[in-house]
């Protein structure tokens, strides 16, 4: 009997020491996940003492680094956060493309003048920050790679244009290119479906105007173009009904007049709007919403059934109830092809390749 309780004290003991040295274990390997060197002064990269596979955040920033190795790179293989912001880096590796489950990146306050297109490969990136740098342009695909981005921050660099990928990025929710030189942005900005807040002040003498497309940002919700040289507001921004705030001070604006701007953002859409019901002629040639107004699409035909009609021209007590802009073919109310369809119906992916200007334009009558 005795014997018996020893043992199983004996037994105890070996459990309960397997138990704690888990523990131990797992609070070992748990720290592991997070590496922070930030603020050390480092002019380069210890030699790794861990599996760097086991790395899912790693913080450098606040040094004097000039250089990340490829190796370190190429081996964290689950990383998830990368922020080296503030230090003297001039490039970025090339093996940054086999961080495939990268989350977050952060290399703002660097001296980077390119990113390497293999960034395009961390496909899983949602938001990638490269402000304060010396940027002269992005990768030119990036856009088609880096699907679910949802923020990009670029500014306080030498951007000249933004590539015209840009507007494939469907995920985007906030891009943010200010203090650039930018002098346009990329025509066709209809795909950007998710895209809330637009920020591109401070071009100053280099933007000179604003895209038609720019009126189909259907989840716009905050825009900034101040400080730049935009003398006309295109009418198309007129369709932006879930736009609060907008950001115009410091451009020599014509249209909207000061007077209408000094009087909000809700009299500025209606003015726009106006100026689109009266069939306004676009001066973008080559803008397709500039054709679907000089085309009528956009000319305040009516909206639904005959019980529930509505005008795109809208007074000031019912702006905020206007159902979106008409063009022909459906009924929205009775999920039927009466002769009207709304724009809104069809902003989606599947959709959009019906606004295309070869379909809509074409000798033949698509709808």
């Amino acid at each position: 009997m005795m014997c018996e309780q020893r043992q199983q004290q004996m037994m105890n003991r070996v459990d309960r020491r397997m138990i704690n040295g888990d523990r131990r274990k797992a609070i070992e390997e748990e720290r592991l996940e997070v590496v922070d060197l930030s603020g050390m002064s480092l002019e380069t990269l210890p030699h790794p003492s861990l599996n760097l596979a086991t790395i899912c955040k790693l913080y450098l920033s606040n040094n004097d680094l000039q250089i990340i190795p490829e190796s370190l790179t190429a081996r964290m293989l689950n990383l998830l956060v990368l922020d080296v912001h503030s230090n003297q880096l001039k490039s970025l590796p090339n093996s940054i493309g086999c961080l495939s489950k990268l989350k977050v990146l952060n290399v703002s306050g660097n001296l980077i003048e390119s990113l390497p297109r293999t960034i395009e490969n961390c496909r899983c990136l949602e938001e990638l920050n490269a402000n304060f740098n010396k940027l002269s342009r992005l990768p030119d695909t990036i856009g088609f790679e880096l699907v679910n981005l949802k923020k990009l921050s670029v500014n306080s660099n030498k951007l000249v244009f933004l590539p015209m990928s840009t507007s494939h990025l469907t995920s985007l929710k906030i891009l943010d290119a200010r203090l650039n030189n930018l002098s346009s942005l990329p025509e066709d900005l209809e795909n950007l479906i998710n895209l809330e807040v637009l920020n591109v002040s401070q071009n100053f003498q280099y933007l000179e105007a604003l895209p038609y497309s720019i009126g189909v940002l259907i989840s716009l919700v905050e825009l900034d173009v101040s400080y730049n040289k935009i003398t006309t507001l295109p009418d198309s921004m007129g369709c932006l009904r879930k736009l609060q705030k907008l950001y115009v001070e410091g451009n020599p604006l014509i249209s909207p007049p000061k007077e209408v701007v000094e009087r909000g953002l809700h009299v500025v859409k209606e003015y726009l709007s106006e100026k689109m019901n009266a069939g306004h002629k676009s001066p973008t040639k080559k803008s397709w919403v500039g054709k679907l107004v000089k085309y009528g699409t956009f000319n305040g035909r009516r909206i639904g059934s005959r019980k529930d009609r509505q005008w795109f021209h809208v007074s000031p007590d019912h702006y905020h109830s206007f159902d979106g802009v008409a063009s022909p073919g459906y009924d929205r109310k009775s999920s039927k092809y009466t002769g009207n369809r709304s724009i809104e119906g069809l902003a989606s992916p599947r959709h959009l390749r019906i606004f295309s200007p070869r379909r809509l334009f074409s000798s033949k009558n698509f709808f």
